[in-house]
């Protein structure tokens, strides 16, 4: 199997797969009871915007899934973070842009602040040949996700001890719908860890967050767990895999040394002020 040309169809499923988990992760951060972290979604149009009160980084102060035909919709978006004091980033894919969305940014007060990338794949239909060093499993208990929010955190340059915020923000993800966390070991000591997301009634499948021990870095898990995770979108009759990483990053590197290509590189918008 030959993996698909990018045209405008494949790169909106694309775009909606990345919303779709990105939705189902900030959701599940703001079930938790009483919604100590402040989330809120907002639906314009086809546009979706993310807030999470407690935490100001881009990521889950998102806009995603913006195109030309919600341009209409622009002025919504901005006052939504701006009631609330908040920053925000506004990702723009290829599919779905004209001159005049651009131009209607920059009106705004937006600007061009960076790029991202954007790979696909296609899934492996063999069981990855692991070095004799590593071993991976699929995280079941919580005590498996206690391993995950540990090495989630120092993964993330963050001290131990912020360990527990790690936890209640991610937990929701254990056995929640669709989605699959891996922990990988090296000499049997957990050292990095990965996850996977299926929308419902998607065929493809999202890389999402992974990371690893300082310690253990550069010794190729972090290539195990996409290969693990590629074979295991071949078990879910996935057509792709999908991921996003900093341009040029290791994490790219990683995806293109496994068989993923560049889909395209996208412009993150931020406001001037």
């Amino acid at each position: 199997m030959k993996l698909p040309i990018i045209n405008e169809q494949l790169a909106k499923r694309i775009v909606n797969c990345e919303t779709d988990y990105l939705t189902s992760r900030i959701r599940s951060i703001g079930e938790r009871s009483g919604n100590p972290e402040g989330v809120e979604i907002k639906q314009l149009g086809d546009t979706t915007a993310f807030y999470i009160q407690s935490m100001p980084w881009g990521l889950f102060n998102s806009v995603e899934g913006f195109t030309q035909d919600d341009i209409d919709k622009l002025e919504e978006i901005i006052e939504f973070y701006d009631q609330r004091n908040r920053a925000f980033q506004l990702d723009v894919n290829p599919a779905g842009t004209n001159p005049a969305m651009f131009r209607g940014l920059t009106e705004k007060g937006l600007y061009q602040d960076s790029f991202h990338s954007v790979l696909y794949g296609l899934p492996r239909g063999e069981l990855p040949n692991l070095a004799s060093n590593i071993t991976i499993r699929t995280i079941e208990d919580e005590a498996d996700f206690d391993l995950f929010a540990g090495i989630h955190c120092v993964g993330s340059g963050m001290d131990i001890i912020h360990k527990h915020h790690f936890v209640n923000n991610n937990i929701g993800l254990l056995h929640r719908p669709g989605w699959k966390l891996f922990l990988a070991s090296w000499d049997n000591v957990p050292a990095a860890v990965a996850v996977m997301h299926i929308g419902s009634g998607s065929n493809i499948a999202s890389l999402t967050l992974a990371a690893t021990a300082p310690e253990y870095r550069r010794k190729g898990l972090q290539t195990a767990l996409l290969m693990w995770r590629m074979y295991e979108a071949y078990k879910a009759n996935c057509e792709l895999v999908v991921a996003q990483a900093s341009f040029g990053s290791s994490s790219q590197n990683n995806m293109e040394r496994v068989g993923m290509q560049i889909a395209w590189t996208r412009s993150v918008w931020v406001p001037l002020k």
